[in-house]
C-alpha cells in the first residue's frame, strides 16, 4: 500500500475518532480497510479487518459486478441476489404483451424454468487487484506532445489488458486519484446468466417514481439470477446443457436482518463520484449541466408516454430506458438543490479558494502545483466554448439506438483490417463478440416508433444551435441553417425522418447481423439511409475524438499532480472517487435529522406497505402480499416478525457512503452474513457525489426479512428457501 493511501486512513480514523456521530467518508479500496481497524473497533468491530481485504477469500469473494449494478452469490449453485431495478432488462427480455414479467413478476420453481437473460448478460467475480502505476505511467518522456502522450498510455494499457487476459480472464486497467495510481483489474467473466425470481411490481417497486430517492421507502427492491458455466466449470455461453456454478464462498443469508446502532459493511461497485473536480467544472455542472440534465430527461419522458399510450409492446420496449431517464431526472434534480439551495457549491468554492492560498503560500509548492491548477482552469474554459455543440452531437448517438447501431458498424469495418493493439479499445477482439450480442439483444427492444421520436427531438436541438455551433453534416442533409424559424425546420425533419425510416434495414436481424462482418466497401454500398448518415457523421465525430485524444493527454499530464496537492494540503486526507471497481464502506443502521422539524426513523415495516396500498398505480400491492399481511395480522407465526418493531421489517436507513452502481450491493454485518441489500440514497444528499455530507448522508436498503418473507408468505418459494439453508 502506498504511504499516500495508508496516511490517508489512519488521518479519516483520527478524524472519525474526534466525531463518533459523524458518518464515515469513503467507498474504500478492500485492502485499504485493514488500516481502517483502529476506527472500525471504535465502531464495535471484533472481527479481523484483513477480511474486507482478500478477494478470494470470504465474504468478498461471494461480492460480484453485473455491469452497472452489484450482486453477491447466496448459495453455492451460483444463485445472485440483486435489486429488481437491476433485472428490468431481463424482465423486458422475456415479455411480451400477453405475459409481462415487469408487471407480474416471476419465479422459477424448478432449474428448467430459469430464463436466459438473453445475450450479452454477464457476472464479474474480482479475483485479483494489482498496482501497475509503473507500467502504466512510469518513464513516460517529458517532451511527448499531448497526443502522443495519451497514444502512450492507450498503448501500454492495452498491452497489460492483453498480458492479463492470457489467463482467460476479464481484466481492466483502471486509474485511481485522477490518475495517480493506475490499478489491474482481474475478473471472471460468465456469460450464462438465467432469471430466477423477480417479484411483482407491486412489491419490487411499490412506490414508483413519488417515492423514488425518498424516506420512508415500502420497496421490496430484489431480485435473483443464477450463473451458468459449462460441465468443465468454465465460463461458457448459454447452453441447456451447462450447471450452476459454483462459487468458492458464498453468503449467508440473515433471518435476523438488521437493527438500529448495528453496524453493517456494504461491498460493491459503485459507479463515479466528483469530489476531485474542481470549483470551476462543478460550477459549470450546476449552472448548465444539470439543468439542462433535467429538462431534457422531463421532456423525453413526456414523448415516450406519449408514444407507448395504448400499446403494451412498446410501454414493455420503451419501460428500461424509461425508468433510467425517470430516476436520473429525480437524482440530478436532488443534486442541483443540494449544490445551490443546500450549499455545496459555496463550501467547493471555498475549498477551491483555500488550496489556492495554500499553494500561494509556498513558492516551492507554488512551482509544483501552480501550472497544473492554471492549465485545468484553461482546459475548463475551453472546453465550455463549444459545448451546445458537443452535446447535441453526443445526444445523436445516444437517443437513436438505429444510429448508433449503424455508426457501430461502419466503424467496426474500418477498425477490422488493423492489428488488434492498434484498434480502438472498444473494437478490439476483446469486445466484438460483445458488438455481435449487442446485434442480436437489439431484436427485443427496438422499434422505429420509439427511436423516431426521439432522434426528432434531438434534430430539433440541432437545428437551434447558434452561428459558429453549427453541425454541418446535419444542416447539409437535413437542410438546416442557423436561425432558421422553427416551423421551417420541423417540416424539414420530417422530411428526413421520412425518407431515413424508410430507406434502412438495420431493424430487420438478419440484415443488421450479416453487416457484422462486412467489408467498409460492402457496408456504403448498401446504400442503407441509416449507414449513409452515420458515414456522414463520422469525419466531424472522429475529428472530435482526436481532439479529446489530445486533451486526455493533457489532462494525464494535469489531473495527477492536481491530486497530489490536494493529498499534500490535507495531509493525506483524501478517499479515492468511485470509478466502477470494487469497494467496502461501513456505517451504522440510523436515521437521520433532514430538515427543521423533521426526523426519519430508521425502520419501516409491512404496516406501511398496507397504509399506503390504495389498489392503483404506483401502490398497487399484489393480493397475495394483502392476504399474507391480514394472515400474519390474524396471528400467523413467521421467523421475520420483529418484535421491537412488532411487525415485519421492510427497509432500513445507514449512513454508509454509496453512490449510482451500488444498487444491488450486499448489505453485511460483522460476521459477513447478508442482512440487506441496499437500492437507493435520499434525496436530500446525493449531492454528496461531489462534497460529502458527514451528518446527513443516508443509503436506503431493503431488509433481507422482507425478502425471506416474500418468499415464505407471499410465493411459497420453499426451493429458493432450502437453497439459501431457511428451514
Amino acid at each position: 500500500m502506498s504511504k499516500a493511501f495508508r496516511t490517508t486512513v489512519v488521518l479519516v480514523a483520527a478524524l472519525c475518532a474526534a466525531s463518533p456521530v459523524a458518518a464515515d467518508e469513503g467507498m474504500w479500496m478492500p485492502q485499504q480497510i485493514p488500516d481502517l481497524a483502529p476506527r472500525l473497533a471504535q465502531l464495535g468491530f471484533t472481527g479481523d479487518a484483513k477480511m474486507w481485504a482478500d478477494l478470494t477469500g470470504f465474504p468478498m469473494n461471494a461480492v460480484i459486478s453485473l455491469g452497472g449494478c452489484s450482486a453477491s452469490f447466496i448459495s453455492p449453485d451460483g444463485l445472485i441476489a440483486t435489486n429488481h431495478h437491476c433485472v428490468q432488462g431481463s424482465l423486458q427480455y422475456n415479455s411480451t404483451p400477453e405475459k409481462n414479467l415487469i408487471v407480474d413478476g416471476y419465479l422459477a420453481r424448478t432449474r428448467e424454468e430459469e430464463l436466459s437473460n438473453g445475450p450479452g448478460s454477464r457476472v464479474w467475480v474480482t479475483v485479483a487487484v494489482n498496482d501497475v502505476t509503473d507500467a502504466i505511467t512510469g518513464k513516460l518522456a517529458p517532451k511527448l506532445t499531448d497526443r502522443q502522450r495519451y497514444d502512450a498510455i492507450e498503448r501500454r494499457i492495452k498491452e497489460r489488458t492483453a498480458a492479463c487476459e492470457k489467463d482467460g480472464l476479464r481484466c481492466r486497467v483502471a486509474s485511481f486519484f485522477e490518475g495517480l495510481k493506475y490499478y489491474e483489474i482481474a475478473q471472471m467473466e460468465i456469460s450464462d446468466v438465467r432469471l430466477v425470481y423477480a417479484p411483482p411490481q407491486g412489491i419490487g417497486n411499490y412506490g414508483g417514481e413519488t417515492d423514488n430517492w425518498q424516506w420512508p421507502r415500502h420497496t421490496g427492491d430484489f431480485s435473483f439470477y443464477r450463473a451458468y458455466v459449462g460441465k468443465d466449470g468454465k465460463p461458457a455461453a448459454y447452453s441447456k446443457d451447462n450447471v450452476p456454478f459454483r462459487p468458492k464462498h458464498f453468503l449467508k443469508v440473515s433471518p435476523k436482518g438488521a437493527s438500529p446502532g448495528e453496524l453493517i459493511f456494504v461491498a460493491g461497485y459503485p459507479g463515479r463520484t466528483q469530489r476531485h473536480e474542481t470549483f470551476a467544472e462543478v460550477k459549470e455542472r450546476t449552472e448548465w449541466g444539470f439543468p439542462r440534465y433535467v429538462r431534457r430527461n422531463r421532456e423525453m419522458i413526456a414523448i415516450l408516454e406519449e408514444v407507448t399510450k395504448g400499446s403494451k409492446e412498446l410501454a414493455i420496449k420503451a419501460e428500461p430506458r424509461m425508468r433510467g431517464l425517470q430516476n436520473g431526472m429525480k437524482k440530478n434534480e436532488g443534486v442541483l438543490a443540494g449544490l445551490v439551495k443546500g450549499g455545496i457549491l459555496a463550501r467547493k468554492e471555498e475549498k477551491q479558494k483555500a488550496l489556492e492560498a495554500w499553494i500561494a503560500a509556498d513558492p516551492v509548492r507554488q512551482k509544483e502545483f501552480g501550472p497544473a491548477l492554471a492549465g485545468l482552469a484553461e482546459m475548463q474554459a475551453e472546453s465550455e466554448k463549444t459545448r451546445e455543440k458537443d452535446a447535441v452531437f453526443g445526444a445523436l448517438y445516444m437517443s437513436s439506438p438505429l444510429l448508433s447501431t449503424a455508426n457501430q458498424l461502419y466503424r467496426l469495418s474500418l477498425e477490422r483490417p488493423k492489428k488488434d493493439l492498434d484498434r480502438d479499445p472498444s473494437f478490439q477482439e476483446r469486445n466484438q463478440a460483445r458488438i455481435k450480442e449487442g446485434l442480436e439483444r437489439m431484436e427485443r427492444s427496438y422499434d422505429n416508433r420509439l427511436d423516431r421520436p426521439m432522434l426528432r427531438y434531438v434534430l430539433h436541438e440541432a437545428a437551434a444551435l447558434p452561428a459558429g455551433q453549427r453541425i454541418e453534416p446535419l444542416d447539409t442533409l437535413v437542410g438546416f441553417a442557423a436561425g432558421m424559424p422553427k416551423e421551417e425546420a420541423a417540416k424539414k425533419v420530417e422530411t428526413f425522418l421520412d425518407a431515413l425510416y424508410a430507406g434502412t434495414r438495420l431493424p430487420e436481424k438478419e440484415f443488421r447481423l450479416s453487416l457484422f462482418d462486412a467489408t467498409t466497401k460492402a457496408i456504403v454500398d448498401t446504400n442503407d439511409t441509416a449507414v449513409k448518415l452515420a458515414v456522414a457523421l463520422h469525419p466531424m465525430a472522429e475529428a472530435a475524438r482526436e481532439r479529446e485524444k489530445a486533451t486526455e493527454g493533457k489532462r494525464s499530464r494535469l489531473r495527477p499532480v492536481y491530486m497530489r496537492a490536494l493529498l499534500a494540503q490535507a495531509g493525506g486526507l483524501v478517499a479515492p472517487d468511485a470509478n466502477s471497481t470494487l469497494r467496502v464502506t461501513f456505517g451504522r443502521v440510523m436515521g437521520v435529522d433532514p430538515r427543521d422539524g423533521m426526523r426519519y426513523l430508521p425502520q419501516t415495516t409491512l404496516q406501511g406497505v398496507l397504509d399506503k396500498h390504495t389498489g392503483e398505480g404506483e401502490f398497487d400491492a399484489p393480493d397475495g402480499l394483502l392476504e399474507a399481511a391480514k394472515a400474519l395480522r390474524a396471528g400467523k407465526k413467521t421467523p421475520y416478525f420483529d418484535e421491537k418493531l412488532g411487525d415485519v421489517p421492510v427497509d432500513f436507513m445507514s449512513d454508509v457512503d454509496t453512490t449510482g452502481g451500488n444498487s444491488g450491493s450486499a448489505v453485511l454485518n460483522a460476521k459477513g452474513e447478508l442482512v440487506g441489500l441496499l437500492f437507493d440514497g435520499t434525496l436530500e444528499t446525493v449531492a454528496s457525489d461531489f462534497l460529502f455530507d458527514t451528518e446527513k448522508t443516508r443509503s436506503i436498503q431493503v431488509d433481507s426479512r422482507y425478502l425471506l418473507w416474500v418468499w415464505d408468505a407471499v410465493e411459497g418459494a420453499k426451493n429458493l428457501l432450502d437453497e439459501v439453508g431457511i428451514r
